[in-house]
């Protein structure tokens, strides 16, 4: 945490490109995974991580410290992801090849029998038509595995508010796949 907090200075007071690499090399496989957990795609994956980062080093005068620099990068990512799928990209190129024999590691009771890309992106299309704020939750506690304490930290919330809207979202979330699948 201390050197962390060293390079974010570095970055902040002389735009030192070791310190943002060093920050970055810390992080980069986190986000990465976090990222890829939610697209099933390398390509892709690697293209929002890199937007990410390249948004942490441009707003990073803005990081005060309040949360933790972790928190405040996967909030970053949370947007990155939310605004990739309401793009208008992404509604138009829905790559929807099967991910054979490839497991989605790491995910959340509700996404367990996820096995492939469709229903990846099914899930995802569907939470993106909730508010940001119930999408941020879901994501942080499905994809990158925070607890619901860290949740409540990094959104300002009360950790009861983030299980209730949390549950609430998957309960809902389950009910609109179950529906768009009878209709199918």
């Amino acid at each position: 945490m201390a050197q962390e907090t060293k390079w974010i200075k570095a970055i902040k007071k002389k735009a030192d490109e070791q310190a943002a690499n060093k920050l970055i090399q810390t992080y980069y496989n986190e986000i990465f995974g976090f990222v890829y957990k939610q697209t099933l795609d390398q390509e892709l994956t690697k293209d929002i991580t890199q937007e990410i980062f390249i948004s942490m080093l441009r707003t990073i005068q803005g990081f005060d410290g309040r949360a933790s620099f972790r928190t405040w990068l996967y909030k970053i990512a949370n947007s990155r992801l939310i605004d990739h799928y309401r793009s208008k990209y992404y509604k138009q190129n829905k790559n929807t090849e099967s991910i054979d024999e490839k497991a989605v590691p790491g995910t959340a009771e509700f996404t367990l029998d996820v096995e492939t890309k469709d229903d990846v992106e099914r899930v995802l299309e569907v939470l993106s038509q909730f508010d940001r704020e119930l999408q941020q939750i879901v994501r942080l506690k499905a994809y990158a595995e925070y607890t619901f304490p860290e949740i409540a930290v990094s959104l300002a919330l009360p950790e009861s508010t983030v299980k209730t809207k949390c549950y609430a979202t998957i309960r809902k979330l389950k009910k609109l796949l179950k529906e768009n699948e009878d209709e199918a």
